[in-house]
């Protein structure tokens, strides 16, 4: 089968949400050899992909009936939720671990890595951003309960918005009020990152948007990715229709 930097489900769906996964998996392409140097337990952590998020996507882009657009590389290879001049987009040392395929990738390494995976699948997302006038931008994300030598994070889940909180406002109300979610604003991350996915494909274009975290290890297995995308479909679409555009 060909590799692809990137693969769409569901681009007939009619919803105006589309939905993204920016670290749906840990994947190294073959044109790296297949591996970054690192043992399999470190490319099973955070740090290679957002665990379990990938899941969630799906059954909440089903859920919707939206389309999905996700990356098939690791982070590590280099980050599509950067812009192309963050100085964290191709990562030499993550949450303590040293990714030895990328000690010697300097300037020309990283443009090839650009062409070949992070470039066609921001290409891809902004062509299915464009289908509708009033696509909504919804990416979904998971965070690791515990960095190492940092203090554990209470959070279920992370709303994480910019200055247009329009979509992200009501649906941390509605998260708020359930009695079993603990819900951050701009957790565990600051929610915005100048030339990252939702910049450069909703805040550029004044779309409604917001970025979801949940905390990885509800997400482990398939019932949970599946009962969690089920969960927060009917509260996006709640969140939507509150919402003066």
């Amino acid at each position: 089968m060909t590799y692809s930097p990137y693969h769409i489900e569901g681009e007939t769906r009619k919803a105006r949400f589309l939905i993204t996964c920016d670290h749906a998996t840990n994947t190294v392409p073959e044109d790296l050899g297949g591996t970054l140097g690192l043992p399999d337990a470190d490319m099973a952590r955070h740090i290679a992909y957002d665990v379990g998020a990938l899941g969630v996507a799906r059954a909440l882009a089903e859920a919707l009936d939206a389309p999905l657009v996700w990356s098939d590389f690791s982070r590590l290879v280099i980050d599509p939720n950067r812009g192309e001049d963050d100085p964290t987009l191709l990562m030499k040392l993550y949450d303590g671990s040293i990714i030895p395929g990328n000690r010697n990738a300097g300037a020309e390494e990283r443009e090839r890595r650009l062409d070949a995976y992070h470039r066609p699948y921001h290409a891809a997302l902004e062509r299915l951003a464009a289908r509708h006038d009033d696509t909504v931008l919804v990416s979904i994300h998971s965070f690791t309960r515990q960095l190492r030598g940092r203090p554990t994070r209470p959070w279920h889940v992370g709303v994480l918005h910019a200055w247009d909180a329009r979509l992200s406002d009501p649906l941390i109300a509605l998260l708020d009020a359930e009695p079993d979610i603990t819900v951050g604003r701009n957790e565990p991350y600051p929610g915005h990152l100048p030339g990252d996915a939702i910049d450069r494909h909703a805040l550029r274009h004044g779309r409604n948007n917001t970025l979801i975290e949940i905390r990885n290890d509800l997400i482990a297995d398939a019932p949970s990715q599946a009962h969690w995308g089920e969960r927060l479909a009917p509260m996006l679409e709640q969140a939507l229709a509150r919402v003066a555009d």
